[in-house]
């Protein structure tokens, strides 16, 4: 029986590889073709990157490690496609979505080398890519930094199953590790992930590049406890407490399945007790199968996919692009149990995948709604104001729709300006009921009341 980690010899069929990528990349188009944005950080961060025309973005600094979020490689990647590509929303989009499918392309080639069949390990990379998790973080801008680490995480695991010579696997572990960390603190998950890989296949190269990893995850921590620790607000999705972490635990399985939630945060207050008890069954019916086809893969997938969700599991809340690497593994867990289950089993792991993908589809279509939104909503927004003084009182807005407010809570939370003219406080959301200057029409557009 073929061992959950399997010997670096393992056959990889790179045009399935390449078959992923390019499948991924045409699923995804709804998300390329996506006029605007999704949330109120892409505008402020192309406000930011556009502050002084002709002059560069203002780019952060590599030295600021005691900043609460020190991610420098995310941060100035951002202003700097901010400044190139936010007008251009499609090649925005575009660079998120290949980045995206270069992953699942890369996790094919990973899956094979840990012995996953080929066939298996493209089909779990394309449900991986199109799943809920990666729908989100493949087409809202925000999740930059996912993307890098991840990026980042798949070239450190390429290495553990390399035959490259232990000392180059241990630099290019402690280089994937750095770079990710780089991107978001989230990268912290990459040595948790090595050890698990070395607890089930205790080969040096794991071990080697478990340690470097852990030494450069170490030396960040050391560096960054005080910028860390600085207390984040109560009752924020930075609020740290290690009561968060059953919650979190749950609700990235449990969202998977339940197409009418689009985030994860709302996966027991949007629900209901019927579809969350549903999905848990057939969370429970998958991780039987997986324990019917290999005790090793079972405690695999539990414990590779807790090692993906460490960093985050103490947060306030729980988000689709948090669980990206978590749905990474459970998709190659799944894989690899396939070729050992009976067709029962195999229903139900075919079922979780089914929903998985269909739960991905309709997030890639409220992503692009709201980009449709908003990129009638923000230019519309910017004419209202230009022509408003600035020592007015603000403009105040009512929803037509009062189940669409939260798109425009988001998309004027602290805008400092868009294409030039100021945002900021000059703009107010009002009740259903309070008297308002515009009312914002489904569309985004603004008409009067």
């Amino acid at each position: 029986m073929t061992t959950p980690i399997a010997p670096a010899s393992a056959s990889v069929s790179f045009r399935l590889a390449w078959l992923v990528l390019v499948a991924a990349v045409l699923a995804q188009s709804p998300l390329i073709f996506n006029p605007g944005y999704f949330s109120h950080d892409e505008l402020q961060w192309a406000a930011t990157a556009n502050a002084v025309p002709g002059l560069p973005p203002p780019w952060f600094s590599w030295a600021a490690i005691d900043a609460y979020q020190y991610r420098p490689l995310t941060f100035n990647l951002w202003l700097w496609f901010s400044r190139h590509l936010f007008d251009v929303p499609y090649a925005f989009h575009a660079v998120c979505v290949a980045w995206g499918s270069v992953n699942a392309a890369l996790l094919c080639v990973l899956g094979q080398r840990l012995g996953v069949p080929a066939r298996q390990a493209a089909a779990a990379s394309l449900v991986f890519a199109l799943g809920p998790y990666a729908a989100l973080t493949h087409g809202w801008v925000g999740t930059l930094g996912d993307l890098i680490w991840f990026s980042a995480a798949l070239g450190a695991g390429l290495l553990g199953t390399s035959r490259l010579p232990l000392a180059v696997i241990a630099t290019g572990a402690a280089l994937a590790t750095a770079i990710g960390l780089a991107g978001k603190e989230a990268a912290l998950a990459i040595p948790a992930l090595l050890a698990v890989a070395w607890w089930f296949d205790r080969r040096p190269r794991w071990a080697i590049a478990m340690l470097a990893s852990g030494a450069v995850a170490a030396l960040y921590l050391a560096l960054r406890f005080d910028g860390l620790t600085q207390a984040a607000p109560q009752g924020t999705q930075y609020a740290l407490s290690l009561a968060h972490v059953p919650l979190r635990w749950l609700e990235y399985p449990l969202f998977a399945p339940l197409l009418h939630v689009p985030e994860t945060f709302a996966t027991f207050t949007q629900g209901g007790r019927g579809p969350l008890a549903i999905s848990a069954l057939l969370w429970l019916a998958g991780l039987v199968a997986l324990f019917r086809a290999d005790r090793r893969l079972f405690a695999l997938a539990l414990l590779g996919g807790t090692a993906s969700l460490l960093p985050v599991l103490p947060l306030g809340a729980s988000f689709n692009h948090y669980g990206y690497a978590w749905s990474a593994w459970i998709a190659l867990c799944f894989g690899a149990a396939w070729p050992r289950l009976t067709a029962r089993w195999r229903l139900a792991v075919a079922l979780l995948a089914l929903l998985a993908v269909a739960h991905g589809a309709m997030v890639m279509r409220l992503v692009h709604r709201v980009g449709t939104i908003q990129a009638t909503f923000s230019p519309a927004l910017a004419e209202a104001l230009s022509t408003r003084p600035a020592d007015a009182p603000p403009l105040r807005l009512r929803t037509a729709q009062p189940h669409t407010r939260w798109i425009f809570q988001r998309l004027t939370h602290e805008i400092p300006h868009y294409r030039g003219v100021a945002i900021g406080d000059r703009v107010q959301l009002v009740g259903d009921d309070a008297p308002a200057d515009r009312v914002i029409q489904p569309d985004g557009q603004l008409t009067p009341p």
